[in-house]
């Protein structure tokens, strides 16, 4: 399963392998908007220089502690050079380094770690409204990776990004999870990798249609984490061609995919889940099951690789 996991995923590595400075040089302001030319020492001075309009903000190699609120506008966030810049641990409105409510943001190369608030809930991205589109991003060692609320009129895309060592579920306070996306109109996810989880789901979503296809989850390393992918009000769509392994520790080791948990918002029928190669780690001996389902639609699960102690659906 592991060796099969290696062969299937080439995704987002060769950037973010780069070597990352361990902090922003002086060499002049590191936040520069390309269609003006004008350079700020702040993120956040660089977002309100945008204002409304649709512009590309191009972020020099360094770590920086900047945080930014985007309330207008379509921005794109650039790493110069990708894998070489880092937000971390920056944290605006007690939420994340980069808060997001403008009509679009676009992601491009940036790593984001150690994101932490009193509330546990800390994220490299909390978007609440708009659309938003991240590619060849890393997110790792914080609370979660991206926290949504809702917006039916939009749509959140993945591709190419690392999701690593995020997720909580302590303190007494609601569960943090890699992904947590709310009522938004989709959420696609295309050949990205989750790893080494912290607690909670992986990936956790309540928009109504979902495409996840081309990734893995790879669990082998967890710790106390619960399902690999919730869609715990339902959801149509496909999910596809993607490598599971769940790993020893678990929080929750009674099913990979759960479907409907927490209640019926949405419909379920059609849900396609195909393709996928799904196993347990080595050393690990228990029974559990590829799929539950509480929605009592009528969902196609076909053609997927089943390992040993993995039996293919329950309903529940």
């Amino acid at each position: 399963m592991l060796n099969s996991l290696s062969k299937n995923m080439t995704i987002a590595s060769l950037a973010l392998l780069a070597a990352i400075p361990a902090a922003a040089q002086d060499n002049g302001p590191a936040f520069t908007v390309v269609e003006t030319g004008q350079g700020f020492y702040r993120l956040a001075d660089a977002v309100e220089a945008i204002g409304g309009n649709d512009a590309t903000i191009v972020i020099a190699p360094g770590a920086y502690g900047d945080c930014a609120v985007q309330t207008a506008g379509r921005i794109t966030y650039r790493a110069e050079i990708a894998g070489q810049t880092v937000l971390d641990g920056g944290i605006c409105e007690g939420k994340a380094s980069l808060v997001l409510r403008g009509k679009a943001a676009t992601i491009d190369g940036i790593i984001f770690q150690n994101q932490r608030v009193p509330d546990g809930n800390g994220a490299g991205i909390r978007i609440e409204k708009g659309d938003l589109y991240i590619n060849n991003a890393l997110f790792r060692n914080a609370e979660q990776g991206i926290l949504s609320a809702d917006d039916p009129s939009a749509e959140i895309v993945i591709t190419r990004s690392t999701f690593q060592r995020l997720g909580r579920c302590d303190r007494g306070l609601s569960c943090a999870h890699s992904v947590y996306i709310g009522d938004y109109g989709s959420l696609t996810v295309r050949n990205s990798r989750f790893e080494k989880g912290s607690g909670g789901h992986y990936v956790k979503s309540r928009a109504p249609r979902v495409s996840i296809a081309g990734s893995s989850f790879d669990d082998t390393s967890g710790r106390a984490t619960n399902y690999m992918i919730d869609l715990p009000a339902g959801a149509t769509g496909t999910i596809a061609n993607n490598v599971f392994v769940q790993g020893q520790n678990k929080e929750n080791y009674s099913a990979f995919i759960a479907v409907a948990a927490e209640g019926r918002e949405h419909s379920s029928s059609g849900l396609n889940i195909h393709s996928n190669n799904a196993g347990l780690a080595n050393g690990v001996e228990r029974n559990t099951w590829f799929v539950a389902d509480w929605s009592g639609d009528q969902i196609r699960i076909a053609n997927n690789s089943l390992g040993r102690g993995l039996s293919r659906y329950e309903r529940r």
